[in-house]
């Protein structure tokens, strides 16, 4: 992929994915579907604190890769979008258990979408992150970084959609 293809990626996941929480009345936002699940409030909180760490990382520090720069997007894809295994996510970005305002969520997924769009614009992909070693997979370049915060919110995009059938069903 070039800079505008993942640009374009990046800004259609995120994009439907606040379409997907616009879906919700506050009600069903913060309500808890089934036992064991998030609200969709707490989903959407949950991207915005990772995705908004990744603004960080893509900016922070970065050192000259030694491998191919996209070597690990596969590999976060195939993990990422695999719906049959249950992933635990990191404490530093378990979101908190209370009503969420849908409005600031989705202002909030706004802003991280422009960010990270700008900054793929302005930094050079293939260098790799210093400031955040992704659980599992180490140090990710630019472009693994962006990749990962694309298959991360497709995967939860997907859980969403779980919760408003729920509720649609319901």
């Amino acid at each position: 992929m070039n800079k505008r293809e993942i640009i374009a990626a990046l800004q259609s996941t995120i994009t439907e994915f606040q379409e997907l929480i616009s879906a919700f009345d506050e009600a069903e936002l913060n309500n808890i579907p089934f036992e064991g699940s998030w609200t969709a409030g707490q989903v959407a909180q949950h991207i915005i604190m990772a995705n908004s760490g990744f603004g960080e990382v893509l900016n922070g520090p970065v050192t000259e890769t030694k491998r191919i720069p996209d070597e690990l997007c596969g590999k976060l894809k195939e993990d990422f979008l695999n719906f049959n295994i249950k992933m635990e996510s990191p404490d530093f970005i378990i979101p908190k258990y209370k009503a969420y305002n849908k409005k600031r969520l989705l202002n909030a997924l706004e802003e991280i979408k422009n960010d990270i769009a700008k900054a793929i614009i302005d930094i050079d992909l293939t260098q790799t992150c210093l400031a955040f070693e992704l659980p599992v997979y180490g140090h990710l370049t630019r472009f693994e970084a962006v990749c990962f915060v694309i298959y991360h919110t497709q995967r939860h995009a997907h859980q969403v959609r779980n919760i408003k059938d729920h509720f649609n069903m319901n």
